[in-house]
């Protein structure tokens, strides 16, 4: 690391990247040793680390040297998306139909109000959409979204899919589907917001938080970081809660029908259809490539028994013109 002359903060190069990186190796050996079977997931997260934030970072520049509310809006709707992508794609076992837009309108529908309001009055920045400001902020919010959607849903469909027979004595008993839906969905929402229950009774006692730090690496004052954090954590909570709130329902609402029955059919437990193409594709890949390698031996197999054949043919010749001769 070379700090700068004159200059209280860091600069890191691709030296100090890789040193990092090794960190995540030992975590690799570790899991082969003990058997764990997460070393080639904690590789390829790394990677896709690297990759992923190597590719934000340039995007992010000409965002910021552009300074347009038009370019802040669309890296804000891309976040959202792509957190909707990972959220739907990656991170859920189960789905029900029409997830993907339902994800996305709860992604939306919280962190960007509540990164408006946060960030116009709350951090007093004016205008709110400032590049520097307001991106970051609905990144953070985004990836706590990720996880308050992802467990509340999981929650759900869980308990609809593997336990449809308590909702259905509900339905039975002439509850509506409100009512037959009220408890999965309390329970959803309890765990979807206990981790930042738990973090904001920790922080800052036991553990110090990024943005604090950011902020104090960056040169605030620690009383001003400290009061971002506690802004941006309180911003987390509520985006969470919305998020997932909206999700829960209508992930509901579309599994437990208008005529109040439980539609198992409309979860799929498959892999995502993005995972079930690539898989399709490998194996064409693999077949093909076994195709053609059988045939390459076929012809070698071809050819070094014509050569034999050959020789053997030669070898008899001499051996008859030895005993003429």
């Amino acid at each position: 690391m070379d700090p700068g002359a004159g200059d209280s903060s860091t600069h890191l190069n691709w030296g100090n990247v890789g040193l990092a990186f090794s960190f995540i190796l030992l975590d690799g050996v570790l899991s082969t040793t003990f058997g764990l079977g997460v070393g080639s997931s904690l590789i390829t997260a790394a990677v896709r680390c690297v990759v992923q934030l190597s590719v934000v970072a340039l995007i992010l520049q000409k965002v910021f040297e552009t300074n347009n509310p038009w370019a802040v809006a669309g890296m804000a709707f891309l976040l959202n998306l792509m957190g909707t992508i990972e959220t739907v794609v990656n991170k859920s076992k189960k789905r029900y139909d029409h997830m993907f837009p339902s994800v996305l309108l709860g992604m939306l529908g919280s962190t960007i109000p509540v990164s408006i309001i946060g960030i116009r009055f709350a951090m007093d920045v004016d205008p709110f959409w400032k590049p520097e400001q307001y991106i970051p902020v609905v990144g953070m919010l985004c990836g706590s979204t990720i996880s308050g959607i992802v467990v509340s849903v999981t929650y759900v469909l869980k308990e609809l899919y593997d336990n449809r027979d308590k909702v259905e004595m509900y339905l039975a008993f002439g509850a509506s589907r409100f009512e037959a839906c009220k408890p999965i969905a309390r329970d959803a929402l309890r765990l979807a917001l206990t981790p930042n229950i738990n973090q904001m009774s920790v922080i800052g006692i036991i553990a110090i938080p990024g943005m604090m730090t950011g902020a104090i690496l960056g040169g605030s004052s620690v009383e001003q970081a400290a009061r971002l954090q506690m802004v941006i954590m309180f911003m987390i909570s509520s985006c969470t809660a919305l998020s997932s709130i909206v999700t829960t329902i209508l992930a509901l609402g579309v599994v437990v029908d208008n005529e109040h029955r439980v539609r198992t059919d409309r979860i799929d437990t498959r892999e995502h259809a993005v995972y079930r193409a690539r898989n399709w594709v490998v194996a064409k890949v693999v077949g093909a490539l076994k195709g053609v390698g059988v045939a390459v031996v076929g012809g070698v197999k071809r050819i070094a028994g014509k050569g034999d054949a050959q020789d053997g043919e030669g070898a008899d010749a001499a051996e008859r013109q030895r005993l003429l001769g």
